[in-house]
């Protein structure tokens, strides 16, 4: 579990995890990313918080979920990263 600041988001802070993991390869692209069942049990959120994060990192564009499979780190991931970066950058 981690140690959640309070003024912020879980959702955010859990999902910041899963991006730090997406982009040091961790999770490369094409592989499974944790169920919203594994991330309430790791970082200890309702299942509620635990759909936020991955409908944020699907939003983002790193995530994709197939029905019935669960959800996959996107193949242009590092990509997506990337330009985020360099949003934040300006």
């Amino acid at each position: 579990m981690i140690e959640f600041v309070p003024d912020r988001p879980c959702w955010r802070q859990v999902a910041d995890v899963i991006r730090t993991r997406i982009a040091d390869g961790s999770y490369p692209p094409g592989t499974r990313v944790p169920s919203v069942i594994q991330l309430q049990e790791e970082f200890g959120i309702a299942v509620a918080t635990s759909q936020k994060v991955n409908s944020g990192l699907r939003t983002e564009g790193l995530i994709y979920t197939e029905p019935g499979m669960g959800s996959f780190v996107a193949k242009n991931a590092a990509e997506v990263l990337k330009a985020a970066g360099d949003d934040a950058r300006g």
